[in-house]
């Protein structure tokens, strides 16, 4: 289990503290939904949490077969339903990758992300394409 403290500082601002690191990151709502937009709203860290776990589960498996994934580079776009109730809809992301597109330990990579802890968790209905690109 791990603990997260949060609270709310007024005018749609939210400070977060991950208690075992002492970390803190703060949140604001975006502005087409009443906020300022100063900072990641909590959508935008679910799609920062997606793409963060698909790189985190990559880097383990890469780790255990001795590859280099230095220079990765994952994009995440967020999109909002434009009905009610206001929802995360899709969440399309583009992993570049520093390794060529032959390179034997790919499907094992690819197949990590279907893995991601944060993939798993998401609504049925998040949509979630990805496209594979490679600077080899």
């Amino acid at each position: 289990m791990v603990e997260i403290r949060i609270d709310y500082e007024g005018q749609l601002h939210c400070s977060a503290l991950h208690v075992p690191s002492g970390n803190t990151l703060v949140t604001d709502a975006p502005v087409d939904n009443n906020g300022r937009g100063e900072a990641f709203s909590p959508t935008d860290l679910v799609a920062t949490a997606l793409g963060a776990c698909m790189a985190t589960v990559m880097g383990i498996v890469a780790q255990r077969k001795e590859i280099d994934l230095a220079g990765m580079k994952i994009v995440v776009h967020k999109h909002m339903s434009a009905d009610a109730p206001r929802r995360i809809v899709s969440l399309p992301v583009t992993i570049t990758m520093p390794i060529a597109a032959d390179h034997p330990a790919l499907p094992l990579l690819q197949a990590a992300i279907h893995g991601c802890p944060v993939h798993n968790s998401l609504h049925p209905d998040i949509q979630v394409d990805i496209t594979w690109t490679f600077l080899s």
